[in-house]
């Protein structure tokens, strides 16, 4: 009971536009610091190298999401422009993360599409991948039609299907043959659309998982649990699939052991690497996920 109570004081937290303002000034407090690399696309490269000559491979996220004005989601594209051209010009294995609200989606469906192509014909220059994240329920259904949209044009994009979804398994049916990771989920949903037991969403989310592999269709794995991980491994096995068709992803500062085990075993690991000023909603997603989490931070917090 409490650990609900806390989720849902830490999931409306995210949501709280004053309060992610605020932490803009703040800078990488309570623990943030530890899951989120930096503030600047310097600080976000440094730690993709480190974490490539550990023998992981990154994808880089520039946290922000629903903004207000065409300024702010311009901006927010051409950071995005120069992150993929910073990743280049560095040579480091990674790729990008990108949240549509962040460019635009709210203001005007063909600017938020516009803004991507951008992005996508760098991403392509630098023969890299773009991966739209899925956020919350309101956004699903445009996220799928504008990525359907952009493979029309661009073979190097994908995005992210949330297994607490009802809908998710007949999603990624109808998207075989695009490259999609694959979550639990992380926004606080009606139960008119998503599971809300811990143990049903996990059957759902083996379920989408075994689907997208079956279909020969490469496929990200991302998660912290061990359990799924070795049912992963498991089926791989059994069912003949080869390593190259799938990895593995996890948070950055999170389980780094297991991260650099997977590594070892010869499975592809990849690091979900946030950084920006605009941190606050993610990190308060990662608390709610995870009472264990909240610790973490005040730990974090307390041994500066």
């Amino acid at each position: 009971m409490l650990a609900e109570v806390s989720k849902n004081v830490f999931l409306h937290a995210s949501q709280n536009k004053a309060l992610n303002k605020a932490a803009k000034k703040w800078g990488l407090r309570f623990g943030a610091a530890q899951v989120v690399a930096g503030d600047t696309i310097e600080h976000a490269i440094k730690k993709v190298r480190e974490l490539n000559e550990k023998g992981l491979v990154c994808t880089l996220d520039h946290l922000g999401e629903f903004v207000s004005s065409r300024e702010e989601a311009i901006e927010a594209t051409q950071y995005n422009v120069r992150t993929l051209e910073a990743m280049g010009q560095a040579g480091v294995t990674c790729n990008l993360s990108v949240k549509m609200t962040q460019l635009g989606l709210d203001i005007d469906r063909s600017f938020c599409v516009e803004n991507m192509r951008r992005i996508l014909e760098t991403a392509k220059k630098y023969d890299n991948f773009v991966r739209i994240d899925m956020e919350d329920y309101a956004h699903c259904q445009m996220t799928l039609d504008i990525l359907r949209e952009l493979r029309e044009t661009f073979d190097n994009v994908g995005t992210v299907i949330q297994a607490y979804l009802f809908r998710a398994e007949q999603d990624v049916k109808e998207l075989k043959g695009i490259p999609l990771r694959l979550v639990k989920g992380a926004y606080q949903e009606s139960p008119t659309v998503a599971f809300q037991d811990k143990a049903q969403i996990d059957e759902n989310y083996m379920r989408i998982i075994e689907e997208h592999l079956l279909s020969g269709t490469y496929t990200a794995i991302a998660s912290h649990d061990h359990h799924i991980i070795a049912k992963v491994k498991e089926f791989a096995h059994k069912n003949n699939i080869p390593r190259t068709q799938f990895e593995f992803q996890m948070l950055y500062g999170f389980r780094t052991d297991m991260q650099l085990s997977l590594a070892k075993e010869g499975y592809t690991m990849r690091v979900y690497v946030p950084f920006g000023n605009d941190w606050f909603g993610y990190f308060m997603r990662r608390l709610a996920e995870r009472p264990q989490n909240v610790a973490f931070a005040l730990k974090g917090f307390f041994s500066k």
